[in-house]
């Protein structure tokens, strides 16, 4: 089992479940005095700590969960999702990008596409996809596999989880910007129905390039918006130690999108985090995702393009 990693203001709940687990070594040698009663004491009361952090998370905070390093990535959401999936790869054009992971299976019984941002779990994995962190090529791939899906009517799932597109010279070169904008042009354009959701960071337009959906899912901690924290204060005050100030400026968090109606609904997470609880994140979000498509039964491709296209419009209209 990995060891647990714990965020700054998690510090409280490190030192009880460290003292936890010196009380349950010691209960465990052989002839050693039963302190059961004691290890329930100290349960109780690490669970009590980490109830009340996480029910007054600030939006940095929540930031930090959204990136914390053990939280379930792309492909720990497919493996329990997805039967039968079959990743294809390239864009037809210049090469293939492993930033996006996209194939076919089935949800469900269901026969879907299925598209997420990895970033990696290892520091093999992190270089080769790029931290979850898009070229050009992994969007003209997901273009690709969405025009397929749409072709043989299968509807189409994508879990969000990126920093935002590859900012580098050679992304720029082979033109980053258009193909972001067909990504979300190709969105729009989907007769067949599309589910998004945020399983932890929700970057910028490289969010926006898979995110355009009928019905845009958040995890409970996960973040959403146009640019980084620590990237906006530096543009606001030139002083990214303000990220804190920036994250409750810009309405980054789940609860606060639901609100602005932003997105249409939260995927709750297990206390202290999706990475407590990996199943049970992936088991919640699946049944989320489920209750979503089900609402599509038996609509035509015009009626589901109209539905999604007054979406976008009603946000603009909000805000």
């Amino acid at each position: 089992m990995a060891t647990r990693s714990y965020l700054d203001f998690e510090k409280p709940v490190a030192e009880l479940e460290a003292k936890l687990e010196e009380l349950r070594a010691l209960g465990e040698r052989d002839g050693a005095v039963s302190i059961s009663e004691d290890i329930s004491r100290l349960e109780g009361k690490a669970a009590a700590a980490l109830s009340e952090i996480y029910a007054n998370l600030t939006p940095w905070q929540k930031t930090q969960v959204a990136r914390h390093p053990q939280r379930p990535h792309f492909v720990d959401y497919c493996a329990g999702l997805i039967q039968d999936f079959t990743p294809l790869a390239g864009d037809r054009a210049f090469g293939e990008d492993e930033a996006i992971v996209g194939g076919f299976g089935r949800f469900k019984g269901r026969s879907v596409l299925v598209l997420g941002q990895e970033k990696g779990a290892t520091t093999e994995a992190r270089l080769r996809h790029n931290f979850g962190m898009a070229r050009p090529e992994g969007y003209r791939k997901a273009v690709r596999l969405m025009e397929t899906a749409d072709r043989f009517g299968l509807p189409v799932l994508a879990f969000v989880d990126t920093a935002g597109a590859f900012p580098g010279i050679e992304a720029e070169e082979r033109g980053q910007a258009e193909a972001i904008a067909r990504s979300t042009q190709a969105c729009l354009a989907l007769g067949v129905p599309n589910v998004a959701i945020v399983i932890g960071e929700g970057g910028s337009g490289g969010a926006i390039a898979l995110a355009t959906a009928n019905h845009v899912l958040m995890l409970e901690h996960a973040i959403y918006g146009v640019i980084s924290p620590e990237g906006a204060a530096s543009i606001l005050w030139r002083d990214q130690g303000r990220a804190h100030d920036a994250a409750t400026a810009m309405k980054i968090t789940a609860q606060d999108l639901l609100r602005l109606g932003i997105i249409d609904g939260i995927v709750p997470e297990a206390t202290g985090g999706a990475h407590r609880d990996k199943n049970g994140a992936i088991a919640e979000a699946g049944a989320a995702i489920a209750s979503a498509l089900s609402a599509f039964d038996g609509l035509g491709a015009d009626e589901i393009r109209d539905r999604r296209a007054q979406k976008f419009l009603e946000i603009g209209r909000k805000l």
